[in-house]
């Protein structure tokens, strides 16, 4: 049975990680507002520049070599934002996994100091339900670790394989530029 003070010291570390993980929310959303502010203005700036160099063109060939030159910038920024907001997502799932983690290992221990009580205070003849108890303790403890592992490394896999058609994509825009400017 949990005291007072035990139960007053969960609720307290309950709210200081929602405080805590309510912060990584806001500082994401932060983040990401100023990417998008940065990437509007940039944006703007560079049409209002592509509009008076439009205004300036002579001739058919030289609108068609303008409009050449600016796929492959085009193509990186699109690249670079990606990979920025890939940036923001992937650091606030890290720090809320890390937050996951540490709760289910204090859970975790917890159950198990509980069950270390129990087990020795339990009864005589009791022995094999206090076995079962442990055993179903610790196919959980396995079973989570097994997720984590798992949740790990598709989260790898993700990660690898956004940065392989961040690059491919890239690198098809510089071959296409390379191939007009021919």
């Amino acid at each position: 049975m949990m005291t007072v003070e035990q139960v007053m010291a969960s609720h307290k570390s309950n709210i200081e990680t929602l405080f805590g993980l309510t912060s990584k929310a806001f500082e994401g959303v932060e983040k990401l507002v100023e990417l998008n502010l940065t990437a509007s203005k940039a944006a703007l700036s560079e049409a209002s520049s592509h509009t008076q160099t439009l205004m300036s063109v002579k001739d058919a060939q030289e609108l068609l070599a303008l409009q050449s030159g600016l796929l492959q910038p085009l193509a990186e920024k699109t690249a670079a934002y990606s990979r920025h907001l890939y940036d923001i997502a992937t650091g606030a799932s890290a720090e809320f996994t890390k937050s996951v983690e540490a709760q289910a290992a204090d859970a975790q221990h917890k159950i198990s100091a509980l069950v270390e009580s129990a087990a020795k205070n339990a009864p005589a003849g009791s022995e094999s339900a206090v076995a079962v108890l442990k055993g179903a303790v610790s196919a959980a403890h396995t079973a989570l670790e097994s997720v984590q592992k798992a949740v790990k490394q598709a989260t790898d896999v993700a990660e690898a394989n956004f940065n392989a058609v961040a690059a491919t994509a890239t690198n098809a825009t510089k071959q296409a530029t390379a191939a007009k400017k021919r």
